[in-house]
């Protein structure tokens, strides 16, 4: 059984240094960048000061600065990597599937990918502009608005990893219809706990304030409804 597990074990030791390589590359490439990477991130934030008695970050920690620079640089890194980690996941799981299922693995890293980036995308650029500006004048004009660098940037890449891996529920749903491991009515039957799941889920990846859990769970919902949609299309339920 040992000798069974073992080229396995090479295999999956093998996918993940070349994970970890291409993320120690992509890592350094952002720490080089990384100010002009988090001022892109911070431009929301900032709109949203400008209609407030306040338009700056502060930070209260000497370190704060050099902290803030290494997560943003890990998360860019992360983003960027997302291909090679679609990739070797792919390679790691392709021997035991037939070879026109093998055929999947362009197109699995593919819109893996584009997904993420429209779910971090939505997350930046709709649920951003509207939620900052809610939470920061929420107070009116008498509360100050002094945001620290680096609990806005763990707050802003929280919720964009968060919607990413969100949108990925239909990428994640049309593969499994494919290899013929769900069908629509697997989704209908499930989407009562999807319901409840989903609601955790947004819970756990966005702060806890409920603008962004209810931005996060609203296209959840819609997604898992056109998760149902592609699952009917690729692999339906066959009557007896």
């Amino acid at each position: 059984m040992l000798e069974e597990i073992k080229p396995h074990i090479a295999e999956l030791r093998s996918r993940l240094i070349k994970i970890v390589i291409s993320f120690f590359i992509l890592f350094i490439l952002a720490f080089v960048v990384w100010k002009d990477i988090f001022l892109w991130i911070a431009k929301p934030a900032f709109d949203a000061m400008k209609t407030s008695n306040s338009s700056e970050m502060i930070f209260t920690n000497l370190v704060e600065p050099f902290m803030t620079a290494i997560r943003v640089s890990l998360y860019t890194a992360f983003f960027a990597n997302l291909p090679v980690i679609l990739y070797q996941i792919w390679k790691f799981v392709a021997p035991g599937l037939y070879e026109h299922e093998k055929k999947l693995a362009l197109p699995f890293v593919l819109f893996g990918t584009v997904m993420f980036i429209i779910g971090a995308a939505f997350a930046y650029y709709i649920v951003f502009p509207v939620g900052f500006k809610v939470m920061i004048n929420f107070g009116g004009k008498d509360f100050v608005a002094m945001l620290k660098i680096s609990e806005y940037v763990s707050v802003a890449l929280k919720i964009m990893v968060g919607f990413g891996i969100a949108f990925e529920l239909p990428v994640v749903t049309f593969f499994l219809a494919k290899l013929g491991l769900v069908t629509d009515k697997t989704l209908k039957d499930f989407s009562r706990y999807a319901i409840v799941l989903i609601f955790i889920i947004a819970a756990i990846l966005t702060p806890p304030d409920l603008f962004s859990q209810l931005a996060m769970a609203a296209p959840l919902l819609l997604l898992y409804g056109l998760s149902i949609l592609i699952a009917k299309a690729v692999n339906p339920e066959k009557e007896n």
